[in-house]
């Protein structure tokens, strides 16, 4: 059994034994783990300092992001939601691989578990952890921001059950307004996705209580519509970037809205 917290107290020194790939596997069955104080615990914090600190050469890091794009067909559910979070560690270091993308996509308008929090399984956050790597791949400069933002669109138009409650509004709008700080796309790429939002959502009527699905829409651009005009900060400790295109996308956010709620 290997001592995780031992290596975290350590300042995340690696250990002299077991060796590295061993160490590796350890830490990806870790973070599928059903114990939230494994799975949310030391071995996230020493994965994801040893993938900073480049301790997990690339080989193990690309074989580590295939794991994790197969993860989003496991049948657990903590399993699939920890796999973004991974991921978002790997494109930071520098990692990318299409594969990994294109599961992605397949996987976060599709998952139906938005659960934020269990009791017995710890945070799940599926909407939040999938915002977080979303946000990642549409700040990046290889990759096309508008596929992003489209997958953000799929992901506010598929049905649920669930209304957000803890904070998976915010995040999501969060990684969205990240994407629209991208100089390089134009005033249509971006405003478009959002139009099949308004028509998705203004086609049908409005019943109450209203959808779980159009709440956590609405809460969702409500916020973005905020990003938009005060700007959104890459990390905490930075300051506000303003959005790309600010003004028309403040203009389409309120448009969309209202042809939401004048229903």
């Amino acid at each position: 059994m290997i001592d995780w917290s031992g290596i975290e107290a350590a300042d995340c020194a690696v250990p002299p034994n077991p060796p590295m790939a061993r160490l590796v596997r350890e830490l990806s069955r870790a973070l599928a783990d059903a114990d939230p104080t494994i799975r949310d615990g030391a071995p996230y914090t020493v994965l994801s300092t040893w993938i900073a600190r480049g301790v997990i050469d690339g080989s193990r890091r690309l074989a580590l992001g295939d794991d994790m794009a197969a993860r989003f067909l496991d049948p657990d559910i903590q399993a699939r939601t920890f796999a973004p979070l991974v991921l978002d560690m790997l494109v930071e270091r520098g990692d990318l691989k299409a594969d990994w993308v294109d599961a992605f996509c397949r996987w976060y308008p599709a998952e139906t578990d938005l659960r934020g929090f269990d009791e017995k399984l710890g945070w799940l956050h599926a909407v939040a952890h999938g915002a977080d790597l979303l946000g990642r791949l549409g700040c990046h400069p290889h990759l096309d921001p508008v596929r992003m933002l489209d997958l953000a669109a799929a992901r506010l138009t598929a049905h649920t059950d669930y209304v957000f409650d803890q904070l998976e509004d915010d995040r999501l709008a969060r990684a969205i307004a990240r994407v629209l700080t991208r100089s390089d796309m134009n005033e249509n790429d971006a405003t478009t996705w959002l139009e099949p939002i308004g028509l998705h959502f203004g086609a049908d009527r409005i019943t109450m209580p209203a959808p779980a699905h159009l709440t956590n829409c609405l809460r969702t651009l409500r916020m973005l519509y905020v990003f938009a005009d005060r700007g959104v900060r890459p990390s905490p400790e930075s300051a506000p970037i303003a959005l790309h295109h600010r003004g028309a996308v403040k203009a389409q956010v309120a448009a969309t809205l209202d042809l939401i709620v004048r229903r």
